[in-house]
């Protein structure tokens, strides 16, 4: 059998690597990623290579009035930006947030890993076996002293079976094909949040480090980030032990996604993001369309998902799962402030609007 992996929202399967602000060049409303080697080799040739070195040493980015002839003409290759718009928040950004993440690669073009899928599809299947009770029983394990490593696993094991018996094992999906590169786009993402003004929720937007949450998004810490444009298709072999349990698992998984979906609507109408709502609306109308279908399902799937894309359990107000997140220091602070959990978002702009969520695909079978 074959898969199919559409591309719903902007995504990013990342092979943890990123592109550093002097690896490239935006020029012409692209990306340009250099060919440092072949550079090297000119310069090499001529009195330019020592200063070429000193600013790469030291420069947050290069000078373009002296290297953008390399942009030109040294380009390995071309990402076009998503929306003209972001040039200016790239000018004006610091060096420190101008590394791109960038798109797992082969020598053929970009790919989505097999174990990327499987990943998705495994909190789909745990979302769906896990209850209150689980969560509970995780929390009552719980002392004062610093929380157990791996102490879920258990959890997990005794819904979907340990290694070598687990029930994940009815499926596999492999490395898809290869796209063309020009399916690539880098877009701009910020960080939204929620602040408080006297008894009301208003939209933030996270700031450079040290400054307080902005209401005014041209204050916001910019993200750039290269992703498959929605409409994107990956496709790979895809092999099963039955349909019947394939089918128990997509469904499993459409319930997850449609929870998720209900969780993010409920979050964009709250900050006032129209944009980011009517994305929601859509994909909870194509969650609702396939979810009684055995051979098609959604997945948040990749970077930028957050807390919410990749968790099993998405009642945050649970008080059993916030003892459990009072001890990780990174979420005590937000338990605390009483506040909607998560607060955050992950926004992917288009056109210069805040339009919607990372990481949004379609999975579906064909013979």
């Amino acid at each position: 059998m074959k898969y199919r992996l559409v591309c719903l929202t902007p995504t990013l399967i990342g092979d943890g690597q990123k592109l550093a602000p002097i690896d490239y060049m935006v020029w012409k409303d692209h990306v340009n990623v250099l060919d440092q080697r072949r550079i090297f080799r000119l310069l090499a040739k001529g009195p330019r290579l020592d200063g070429y070195l000193a600013q790469l040493k030291k420069a947050e980015k290069l000078d373009f009035g002296s290297w953008g002839g390399f942009a030109q003409n040294f380009a390995g290759r071309r990402i076009p930006l998503e929306h003209p718009s972001a040039i200016p928040y790239w000018e004006r950004a610091r060096g420190e947030n101008l590394f791109i993440p960038t798109f797992a690669v082969s020598p053929s073009g970009a790919y989505v890993p097999g174990t990327a899928i499987k990943g998705a599809l495994r909190t789909g299947a745990v979302f769906d076996l896990w209850s209150e009770a689980t969560i509970r029983d995780l929390a009552g394990r719980l002392s004062d002293d610093r929380l157990p490593r791996n102490f879920a696993a258990k959890a997990e094991d005794s819904v979907l079976g340990g290694p070598g018996a687990s029930r994940m094992r009815c499926v596999a999906a492999g490395d898809s094909s290869p796209v063309a590169h020009s399916n690539m786009k880098v877009y701009l993402l910020r960080v939204s949040t929620l602040v408080t003004r006297g008894a009301r929720l208003e939209l933030g937007w996270k700031s450079p480090r040290g400054a307080a949450d902005s209401r005014h998004i041209e204050d916001a810490t910019p993200i750039f980030a290269e992703m498959a444009a929605p409409g994107t298709v990956f496709g790979g072999d895809w092999r099963e032990r039955s349909a019947a349990e394939r089918g128990k698992l997509f469904q499993a998984c459409n319930r997850h996604a449609a929870a998720l979906i209900a969780r993010h609507k409920q979050y964009a109408a709250a900050a006032g993001l129209p944009y980011l709502a009517a994305t929601m609306a859509a994909l909870e109308a194509r969650a609702a369309e396939i979810g009684s279908r055995t051979d098609v399902c959604l997945l948040s799937i990749g970077w930028g998902g957050g807390l919410l894309g990749k968790s099993a359990y998405l009642n945050t107000q649970d008080e059993s799962y916030r003892k459990i997140l009072r001890h990780f220091p990174l979420y005590q602070k937000a338990i605390q402030s009483g506040l909607p959990f998560p607060k955050t978002r992950r926004i992917v702009f288009q056109q210069n609007q805040p339009a919607s969520l990372p990481g949004w695909v379609m999975l579906e079978l064909s013979a």
